[in-house]
């Protein structure tokens, strides 16, 4: 049997809406908490063993529970190490949805 294992790197806020909807379609998923470098706003990252044809199933759900939004972001430090260009006021960027990755498997074991 062929399979795929896919990580998905989410938002916090889309985590508990894909957990259940993976659930609901029966897919298993390994849950990690995790940190994004850009914002170091916490995300979860899960992790999917998935038989090829059903890959295509997996991704689906996580395109229809996991959204991109806009929000508002105050810059912590200041831009190019210097408080002359430290920028005060917040920045509007866009955050949430997925960064998916589909790798092959070559060996799956359930014990």
């Amino acid at each position: 049997m062929r399979m795929k294992l896919v990580i998905a790197v989410v938002q916090d806020k889309d985590s508990n809406r894909l957990s259940n909807a993976l659930v609901s379609a029966g897919f298993r998923a390994t849950k990690l908490a995790s940190t994004g470098g850009f914002l170091k706003a916490g995300n979860t990252t899960f992790m999917i063993g998935i038989e090829d044809e059903r890959v295509h199933e997996v991704l689906h759900c996580i395109r229809s529970n996991c959204k991109v939004r806009d929000q508002l972001v105050t810059p912590v430090s200041p831009m190019g190490g210097t408080t002359d260009s430290y920028i005060p006021f917040p920045v509007e960027v866009q955050v949430g949805g997925a960064a998916v990755f589909v790798l092959p498997v070559e060996r799956f074991e359930h014990f």
